[in-house]
């Protein structure tokens, strides 16, 4: 007797998180290598974003498409300013990117990474209070993995180290949780803004609610892909 055994593909590998780590600590690399403060301020202005008013007509659109600005939206994920800048994006990146892009796919995640991280840029840029300022870093898109983690796995939950007087203790607690406080703590900040350093808080918040909705309209084909594997 023959018996139909049904099979299961293991699911793909998942690169675009390390891939996207690897990119960014090149391009970090990359920035530290030049020789001179004035030519790492200059990659910073070529290859970051600026903030100021967006274009008001169809031929400002095309001199900012044409002249590199929109694309700076993108090139501007990947640089960052300082060791810190660097390491505190990428470890958020690894955390909440990893099984998120677990559920959605590589090609999505990417997806998610590059469209929200240049949306949350081109938000800073537009709302920015100071003009002509150079917007650099994955914070915008590392939010809104963060934020498709939560609409992914809701009911996650997250270990944190707390100190107990002369003790650590590990405990694990609601992801939905932390990263509602989070949330709330860049709202507020958006609204302080200098007051807390250089930071360009609305990207953390757009980039946020853009994972959250994008991860919310994925849920069809991300359910179809879950049930295939």
């Amino acid at each position: 007797m023959f018996l139909k055994v049904p099979s299961r593909r293991p699911p793909p590998p998942r690169w675009a998180s390390p891939l996207l780590v690897l990119l960014c600590m090149a391009g970090f690399f990359w920035l530290v290598s030049l020789d001179g403060e004035a030519a790492r301020r200059a990659m910073l202005l070529r290859w970051g974003a600026v903030s100021g008013a967006l274009p008001a007509t169809p031929a400002e659109w095309w001199e900012a498409l044409t002249g590199g600005r929109l694309l700076s939206l993108l090139t501007a994920l990947f640089v960052h300013a300082d060791w810190s800048h660097l390491l505190g994006n990428m470890l958020f990146l690894v955390i909440f990117g990893l099984p998120a892009e677990r559920a959605t796919g590589p090609w999505r995640f990417l997806l998610l990474y590059l469209l929200g991280g240049a949306l949350a840029n081109l938000a800073a840029a537009a709302l920015m209070d100071a003009p002509n300022r150079v917007i650099v870093g994955a914070s915008g898109a590392v939010s809104a993995v963060i934020g498709a983690y939560l609409a992914l796995f809701p009911r996650a939950r997250l270990g944190i180290v707390v100190p107990l007087g002369l003790f650590l203790e590990f405990v694990r607690a609601p992801a939905s949780l932390l990263i509602g406080i989070w949330a709330l703590l860049q709202l507020l900040f958006t609204f302080v803004g200098p007051a807390f350093g250089a930071v360009a808080w609305w990207a953390h918040l757009a980039g946020f609610i853009f994972g959250v909705i994008f991860a919310m309209l994925s849920r069809p084909a991300i359910a179809r892909r879950l049930r295939a594997h």
